[in-house]
């Protein structure tokens, strides 16, 4: 039973370092996290230190009314000197780890203990160290305490209160031992109240009442601790709103940010498994691997993702929601993870956008003296399956069945046919668009054709661009 009360203490604090470690890990792999660390951090900071240039500054307005004597401009200069310590820390204030702001923390907790624990050297009187000691000044580690809760971390504020706990409690061993002593006044104190022992020890001018400093001790231990642990319940919180933050930034990569906030607030699972009517749209860059040749890898990958972010903002821009990079090759949906009644014309629209798009995208490259690309793009509209596919630690939302397929081969028929797009009569309809109805962007659409596509015994009917 002893062995285990002697390991307690241990287990905490290395459950303390574990809790730390976790937090190290999840701020270094959250971006959003370490962003919010830092603020908090710095605005806590800042914050901290004008709270305690203000209460220091009271401090040295009301020394004066506890000593009314020329020997309080010792103490009024002790407390500017805490006061410049203060913005020494905030000027070497960072995130995370950081030995020289721990060092001037401990050098504030040090600095505190010997002034309270030493005589004033500008009094003339002969005062026994245990007086100066015990006259109340322990509360000043207060302020310190709850400034600290405003710029630190729970780690940092649990360290105060342990430095605190034995800073005190090795002055009251110097005093105790060390400390001037004038017995005449003890012998007094004892003699003028030999009837009352407990007054008399009390009032002995030599005792630095014990008893009365462990209380100290242990009232401000605890204290630091409640505040500790309203730090990390704090920082909990912190955390969990940063991956809040990091899984709408994930959302926004595949989604519109108008469909971002429906998805961040909607109580439906969007990962359940269903099946929907969506339009699927695939583009690619044709000729891609013969590009790639000729060219330097920095300037096939600054290609693709310029390449990408046109590709992203044509999509994004007409409702659709981006299902995967393929490559070179770009694989989007109309309808997901929520349809909408105007879902295959927003495809049909995006589809001749990127089109024009490339011709733009050409002209730049064009100027920079570069080769122009030439995308393909198939579309189709039908029912799909979608919901998360994959083991439980790697789950990835997926739209997948027959309507994705032909879409990726009207994409591929590119090709064999000698045009750009290639829709299907199934997102024509679907889109309310008619030979005599279609605009004037999609009037450039050939006639109705049957294709056959590979893998499919049934030909299907197309219109191509």
């Amino acid at each position: 039973m002893s062995a285990l009360k002697l390991t307690n203490p241990f287990r905490i604090f290395a459950r303390l370092r574990k809790l730390r470690d976790e937090e190290r890990k999840q701020a270094q792999s959250n971006l959003f996290l370490s962003q919010a660390l830092e603020k908090e951090k710095m605005e806590g900071h800042r914050l901290a230190v004008i709270a305690r240039t203000v209460a220091l500054g009271l401090v040295i307005l009301l020394i004066p009314f506890l000593n009314p004597t020329l020997s309080a401009l010792y103490y009024q200069a002790w407390v500017l000197v805490f006061i410049a310590l203060g913005w020494l820390q905030l000027r070497l204030a960072s995130v995370g780890y950081s030995r020289a702001e721990l060092l001037l923390i401990f050098l504030d907790l040090f600095l505190l203990t010997a002034l309270f624990t030493t005589a004033n050297p500008f009094v003339s009187e002969d005062i026994p160290t245990a007086i100066t000691y015990r006259f109340d000044n322990f509360i000043y580690f207060f302020i310190i305490l709850a400034v600290g809760t405003l710029a630190y971390s729970w780690r940092t504020v649990w360290a105060i209160g342990t430095w605190v706990a034995i800073l005190w409690m090795l002055g009251m061993i110097r005093v105790s031992l060390f400390g001037h002593e004038v017995p005449e006044l003890g012998a007094l104190a004892a003699q003028a109240f030999a009837s009352y022992p407990i007054v008399a020890g009390e009032l002995d001018p030599n005792s630095v009442q014990p008893g009365v400093r462990i209380q100290e001790i242990v009232i401000f231990f605890m204290v630091a601790a409640i505040l500790a642990l309203k730090g990390w319940r704090s920082n909990q919180l912190l955390m969990r709103q940063a991956d809040i933050a990091a899984e709408r930034a994930n959302l926004s990569r595949y989604f519109p940010s108008s469909l971002v906030d429906v998805l961040a607030s909607s109580d439906r699972d969007i990962g359940a498994v269903r099946t929907q009517d969506v339009a699927v749209l695939f583009t690619d860059i044709v000729g891609f691997t013969e590009l790639a040749e000729r060219h330097k890898p920095e300037q096939v990958m600054t290609l693709l993702r310029q390449y990408h972010a046109m590709v992203e903002r044509v999509i994004f821009q007409n409702g659709g929601t981006l299902d995967k990079y393929l490559g070179d090759g770009v694989m989007a949906t109309f309808g997901t993870p929520e349809t909408r009644p105007g879902d295959a014309a927003n495809a049909l629209k995006a589809a001749t956008q990127l089109l024009e798009e490339n011709e733009a995208f050409n002209k730049r490259q064009a100027d920079l003296g570069l080769d122009p690309i030439q995308i393909s793009v198939g579309v189709h509209f039908g029912p799909v399956i979608l919901g998360d596919i994959g083991p439980s630690r790697r789950l990835e939302f997926a739209v997948v069945g027959d309507t994705v397929n032909v879409a990726s081969r009207l994409e591929a028929a590119t090709r064999d046919l000698g045009c750009r797009c290639v829709v299907s009569e199934d997102l024509i309809k679907k889109a309310g668009y008619s030979e005599d109805t279609l605009q004037p962007n999609l009037a450039d659409f050939s006639e109705q054709r049957s294709v056959k596509l590979r893998g499919r015994k049934t030909s299907i009917n197309v219109c191509t661009l």
